[in-house]
C-alpha cells in the first residue's frame, strides 16, 4: 500500500506541477480549428484520397483474396495451405471463421478511410464558397470517395454502419450495422453519386479527381447490384426491372458522351504507359520517383509476382485450371459452353492444337510463354512455387515488367506505379448489355457484346514469340444469330456470363458476380466437384448457401458492439 501511494502523490503533483503547460498549444502542432483554412483543408482532401491507396499487402482494396480467388478463377497459391493461411479459409470456405485476422482488417481500414473522408466534409461544411471557391466541387469529391469505399463494405459484408460527417462521434457506438435494411443501404451507397453527379463536372484537369461520367458509372453499378433483390438468406428473389432500366439509361449516357471508349488493344489495360485512356472512368493513382524513398506505389499485388530472380516472391493468386480452360474456342470461334472443361490445356503444344480467346495471354502466365508481353522474357515452369498444389501458372494483368520505370522492389517483395482502374468502359459496355438481357431486350444487346469480341480478336499484336509466331493458336468470332447461335434470353445470358468472365478474369468481381446473379452455391460447388480432382487441398472446400455469399461482420467488431451490431445470416 504505501508503494501504491507514492506513486498516487507522484502523479498528484505531475499533473498539478504541468497544468499550465498542457494548457498551452504545444509548438509544431495544429489544433483541429487551425485545420479550418482553405489551404488546410485542400490538405485533408488530398489526406482522403490517399487513403484509396492505404493499402497493405495482406490487405489490399482491390479486394483479389475476396473477388477473384473465392469465384473459382484462382487458387490462393504461396508455399502451402498454411502461408497466408486466412486466403486459404476464404479459398476453400468451410474453415473460414468470425474471427479472421483480414475480414477485420478490411473492415478497419476501410473505417478509417471514411473518417478521413467525413472529417473533410466536416470541414468542408464549415467553411463558405467565398472563403473557398472549390468548395461544392470538393464536397461532390468527397461523397464520390465515400460511396466508393460504402460499395466495397455493401459487396463484402452486406450490412454494415452507415456513418457521415453529420453524426457525432460520441453516437459511434449507439449505431447499428441493421440500422438500414438492405435495400437502404444500397440507396444510401447510390445517393452518394446521385449527390456526386449533380456537381461534379464533365472532365477534371487533374488526374485522379473524379468526374460526373464516373458518379454516373459508379451509380450505374451501384443499381445493377441492387436490382437482384435478395432476403436475409441472400436468396435472388426478384429483379427489379425498374433499376434496370436505371441501369440501361445511365450507361447510355456514358456511351453517348463520347468521352470514353475501348482501346485498341487489350493489353493496354494492363500496361503503365497506357494509363488514365480513353477506357478508364476513374483510376486510383500511384506514383514512383516522386521525391519520397519509395514512391506511392501500389502494394496491393505485392506477393502477387512470380519466383524469378528479377521479382524474388511470392507465387501468390494464381489462375486456376477450370479458368484456363475457360478460354477455349470452339470451330465457330466461340466458347465451348458445355465442353471447356474436359480436357485440360496444360502443355505448351495443347496451346498450339486446341485454339483460344486471345484474353488468355492477356491475362495468365502459361510456362513456355512471354511473360508480360517481352518475347525475350519466358515465363518457365520453376517460376512456379509449390506446383505440387498449385499448377505452373501465374497471373499478370496486375503485374508489371521487372524493366518497366513503374516496378519498384520493397524488400522481399514488388511494388508498382501502376494504376487500379475502378471503373473501365468495357465494365459499362457490359453492365448494359445484361440489365438489357435482364429485361428481355437481349437484341440490344448483342452488339455491345460483339463489341467487346471485336477488340479482342484484335488484341494479337503483343501476343507474339521473338520469330513474330503467335503465343498460342488464337481463334474467335462475335455471336451472329441464325448462323453459330440461337439468340434466346437464356442464351445470351449464359453469353454474358461468360463474357464477363473472359473480360475481367483476375480482376476480382468473379464472386461478387456470381453473389448478385443468385447463382454462388451451385457454380462455386460444381467448380469444386471437378477442380478438387486436379488439385487436392480442394477436396473438402465447400460453399455453404445462406452463409458465405458475405464474410460475417468481424468478431472484433462485434465485441466493440456490445450487442449492437447483427451478425450476418448463417454465422
Amino acid at each position: 500500500m504505501k508503494t501504491y501511494s507514492y506513486i498516487l502523490i507522484l502523479i498528484t503533483l505531475l499533473f498539478a506541477s504541468c497544468s499550465d503547460v498542457l494548457d498551452q498549444k504545444p509548438q509544431g502542432s495544429a489544433s483541429s480549428d487551425d485545420l479550418n483554412t482553405p489551404e488546410t483543408i485542400e490538405q485533408m482532401v488530398i489526406a482522403a484520397y490517399s487513403a484509396l491507396g492505404n493499402e497493405v499487402e495482406w490487405t489490399p482494396f482491390n479486394l483479389w483474396p475476396l473477388g477473384g480467388l473465392r469465384g473459382g478463377d484462382a487458387y490462393k497459391g504461396g508455399d502451402s495451405a498454411g502461408d497466408n493461411l486466412e486466403w486459404h479459409q476464404y479459398e476453400t470456405f468451410t474453415t473460414n471463421q468470425t474471427d479472421n485476422a483480414r475480414t477485420n482488417d478490411l473492415w478497419v481500414r476501410v473505417y478509417e478511410a471514411i473518417g478521413r473522408i467525413n472529417d473533410a466534409l466536416t470541414r468542408l461544411n464549415n467553411i463558405s464558397e467565398a472563403e473557398m471557391p472549390t468548395k461544392n466541387a470538393r464536397i461532390a469529391e468527397m461523397k464520390f470517395l465515400r460511396g466508393h469505399f460504402y460499395f466495397l463494405l455493401k459487396i463484402v459484408y452486406k450490412y454494415f454502419p452507415y456513418i457521415d460527417e453529420n453524426i457525432p462521434q460520441s453516437e459511434y457506438e449507439e449505431i447499428s450495422n441493421r440500422q438500414y435494411s438492405n435495400d437502404e443501404l444500397w440507396d444510401k451507397v447510390a445517393n452518394e453519386f446521385i449527390a456526386a453527379a449533380e456537381v461534379l463536372p464533365v472532365t477534371q484537369s487533374e488526374l485522379g479527381r473524379p468526374t460526373k461520367y464516373a458518379a454516373q458509372a459508379y451509380l450505374a453499378k451501384t443499381r445493377l447490384y441492387q436490382a437482384y433483390v435478395s432476403d436475409e438468406n441472400h436468396n435472388v428473389t426478384s429483379i427489379d426491372k425498374a433499376k434496370l432500366t436505371e441501369v440501361n439509361n445511365l450507361c447510355d449516357i456514358i456511351i453517348n458522351s463520347n468521352q470514353y471508349s475501348l482501346n485498341a488493344d487489350f493489353a493496354h489495360n494492363f500496361l503503365p504507359e497506357y494509363e488514365n485512356n480513353a477506357e478508364a472512368l476513374f483510376s486510383v493513382q500511384y506514383s514512383i520517383g516522386d521525391g519520397t524513398p519509395l514512391g506511392r506505389i501500389n502494394m496491393g499485388y505485392a506477393l502477387n509476382y512470380p519466383m524469378t530472380q528479377e521479382y524474388g516472391c511470392c507465387g501468390i493468386y494464381r489462375p486456376s485450371q477450370n479458368l484456363v480452360n475457360a478460354f477455349k474456342t470452339d470451330a465457330n470461334g466461340l466458347p465451348q459452353f458445355d465442353t471447356f472443361n474436359n480436357a485440360d490445356a496444360v502443355e505448351e503444344e495443347d496451346f498450339l492444337n486446341n485454339t483460344f480467346d486471345p484474353r488468355l495471354d492477356h491475362t495468365v502466365s502459361i510456362p513456355g510463354h512471354p511473360f508480360k508481353y517481352k518475347p525475350d522474357f519466358i515465363y518457365q515452369k520453376s517460376w512456379a512455387r509449390s506446383p505440387q498444389i498449385y499448377k505452373y501458372y501465374s497471373s499478370m494483368k496486375e503485374l508489371v515488367a521487372y524493366d518497366s520505370p513503374a516496378f519498384q522492389k520493397v524488400g522481399p517483395f514488388m511494388g508498382s506505379s501502376m494504376n487500379t482502374v475502378v471503373l473501365r468502359y468495357d465494365d459499362v459496355l457490359l453492365w448494359k448489355a445484361e440489365a438489357l438481357i435482364e429485361l428481355g431486350r437481349q437484341d440490344e444487346a448483342l452488339p455491345l457484346i460483339n463489341q467487346i469480341r471485336t477488340r479482342a480478336g484484335n488484341s494479337t499484336e503483343l501476343l507474339k514469340r521473338a520469330d513474330g509466331s503467335y503465343t498460342s493458336n488464337y481463334k474467335i468470332d462475335t455471336y451472329k444469330p441464325g448462323v453459330n447461335i440461337e439468340w434466346t434470353q437464356d442464351n445470351a445470358r449464359k453469353v454474358l456470363r461468360w463474357e464477363r468472365r473472359l473480360e475481367f478474369a483476375m480482376e476480382n468481381c468473379r464472386f461478387f458476380d456470381l453473389v448478385r446473379w443468385g447463382i454462388a452455391d451451385t457454380y462455386i460447388n460444381d467448380y469444386f466437384k471437378t477442380e478438387s480432382s486436379k488439385v487436392q487441398y480442394l477436396q473438402t472446400a465447400k460453399f455453404k448457401k445462406g452463409r458465405d455469399e458475405y464474410l460475417p461482420i468481424p468478431m472484433n467488431q462485434m465485441n466493440f458492439s456490445r450487442g449492437v451490431y447483427i451478425q450476418n445470416a448463417g454465422w
